[in-house]
C-alpha cells in the first residue's frame, strides 16, 4: 500500500476531492472538535441542567449566570457551540459514507463499538436538533416564532423561566421524557467512547493494557455522566412547575428591582408582567 501510495502523482493527487487531499488533517479536527468544544460544552450543559436537583432556584441562578453574557451569548454559542457541532456533524456524515460496519465478518468488540459509535453519532445528531427547536425554536426571529416554533410546539424555554418552562415541555407527554432519556444516552455514549477511540488516534494509548485501562475510565466517566444527564432529566420531569414559577418570579422581580436584568418579556412566560412596570411592546425593547 506504501508503495502505491509513493506512485501517486501530484496529478492525481490534486484531483481527488478535498476531504480525501486533506483526511488525516481533518480526521483530526474532527475527534478534536468532538471533545472540545463540543464535548466539554455537553458536561457543563448537563452539569448546569442537573442544579435543579438541588432546586430550581439554584438552576435558575446558572441560567441568569449564563444570561449575564449579554449580547455576547449568541457569539459565544455559535462560535463554541454551534458551529462545531455543525462541523463534527457534516465530518462525522462524510466518515460514515467512506466506511462500511464489518462486525458481521470480525465481531470483535471493536468493530461492535465502531459501528455504535457512528449509530449514537445519527441519533444523537438528530436529538441535539429536536433539542434545541423544542427548547429554542433554533431562531430568534419573531415571525420564526410565531409562525414556525411555536405552533410545532418548539421554542418552550424561557430563560427567565428557566425550571418551570423546561419542566413544562418535559412533562408534556411520557414519549417527551422516553425520546431525550435516548439522546442524553446517545450523546454521552458518543463521548465516552469517542474519547476512547481518539486516544488510538492520537497515539494516547497504544497498547493493549492501556487500552484497556483507558476503555475501563472512559466507560465509568460514561456512567456517571449518563446517572446526572438521566438525573437532570429527571428532575424536570418531576418538578412542580407553578412552584419553581413562584420562585422564579419572586427572583426575577429581586434582579429587576437592583437593575441586574433587562424587562425582557421574550425571556419570561406570559403573564405575572402586570406588576414590571413596562408593557410588553416596551419590555422588548
Amino acid at each position: 500500500m506504501d508503495d502505491l501510495m509513493a506512485n501517486v502523482s501530484p496529478a492525481d493527487s490534486s484531483s481527488q476531492p478535498f476531504l480525501a487531499r486533506h483526511e488525516f488533517l481533518i480526521r483530526r479536527l474532527h475527534s478534536l472538535s468532538g471533545l472540545v468544544p463540543v464535548g466539554a460544552y455537553m458536561v457543563v450543559h448537563l452539569l448546569t441542567n442537573a442544579s435543579v436537583l438541588e432546586s430550581p432556584a439554584a438552576f435558575q441562578r446558572n441560567v441568569y449566570g449564563i444570561h449575564s453574557l449579554g449580547r455576547l451569548l449568541p457569539v459565544v454559542e455559535w462560535v463554541f457551540i454551534f458551529i462545531p457541532i455543525l462541523f463534527h456533524a457534516i465530518i462525522g456524515v462524510a466518515i460514515i459514507r467512506g466506511g462500511l460496519p464489518n462486525h458481521g465478518s470480525y465481531p470483535y468488540a471493536r468493530n461492535i463499538r465502531y459501528s455504535l459509535q457512528r449509530a449514537s453519532g445519527i441519533v444523537a445528531f438528530f436529538f441535539i436538533a429536536w433539542h434545541v427547536f423544542h427548547m429554542h425554536g433554533w431562531f430568534h426571529a419573531d415571525w420564526w416564532l410565531k409562525t414556525v416554533a411555536t405552533p410545532l410546539a418548539g421554542a418552550q424555554f424561557k430563560a427567565f423561566n428557566a425550571t418551570s418552562t423546561a419542566g413544562s415541555a418535559i412533562q408534556q407527554h411520557w414519549l417527551v421524557s422516553v425520546f431525550y432519556a435516548i439522546g442524553i444516552l446517545a450523546c454521552v455514549f458518543h463521548l465516552a467512547n469517542g474519547i476512547w477511540t481518539m486516544g488510538i488516534t492520537w497515539g494516547v494509548w497504544v497498547g493493549p493494557i492501556a487500552q484497556r485501562r483507558a476503555a475501563a475510565v472512559c466507560t465509568a466517566g460514561g456512567i456517571a455522566l449518563a446517572a446526572v444527564g438521566l438525573g437532570a432529566l429527571g428532575g424536570m420531569a418531576t418538578v412542580d412547575v407553578e412552584k419553581a414559577k413562584q420562585v422564579e418570579d419572586r427572583m426575577f422581580h429581586h434582579k429587576l428591582e437592583a437593575g441586574e436584568v433587562p424587562n425582557d418579556s421574550h425571556k419570561r412566560t406570559d403573564g405575572d408582567h402586570k406588576d414590571d412596570g413596562q408593557p410588553a411592546d416596551m419590555a422588548r425593547k
